[in-house]
């Protein structure tokens, strides 16, 4: 479920009343966690963490006039969505989160290739998510990135 906001705050004036709490609560977590040169931005109607131009010039390979995407946040129709394509790109990193999880989570882990979804708002592991934020910094990101591409 995109959004046509053209702003974080715009989108969060859009997210269900019973989700609200808990999405603002999983915004200040990454935001406070996510290492310095990350950008919080609109991305793919989504709220999005990136690698703006000015630290990465190329941009995104699918689309080099957008900046490098690492991490969105979305309420979507019938869960909160996490988007990490660290998980996604980094075997070790989806291995470590994957075992961490029972740890810090009363739910099952319910995720895709980079989606971990979260159908009740109580059930975020904020500890966990800041955790995640934390391992992985702009230039590790644009080294993974880069190695990928070359494959």
């Amino acid at each position: 479920m995109t959004h046509q906001a053209s702003s974080p705050s715009e989108y969060l004036d859009v997210i269900p009343q019973e989700r609200r709490s808990a999405f603002e609560k999983l915004r200040e977590t990454i935001l406070e966690n996510i290492p310095e040169g990350f950008h919080e931005e609109m991305s793919y109607g989504m709220i999005g963490y990136v690698v703006p131009h000015a630290l990465y010039p190329p941009g995104y390979h699918c689309d080099p006039k957008l900046p490098l995407p690492f991490v969105n946040i979305a309420s979507q129709k019938n869960f909160i969505a996490l988007y990490h394509m660290g998980i996604y790109m980094m075997p070790k990193l989806l291995d470590w989160f994957v075992s961490e999880y029972p740890k810090h989570a009363k739910s099952k882990l319910d995720m895709g290739k980079s989606c971990i979804r979260f159908k009740k708002p109580d059930d975020i592991p904020f500890e966990l998510i800041a955790l995640l934020m934390r391992r992985i910094n702009v230039e590790e990101w644009v080294t993974v990135y880069e190695s990928a591409l070359k494959r």
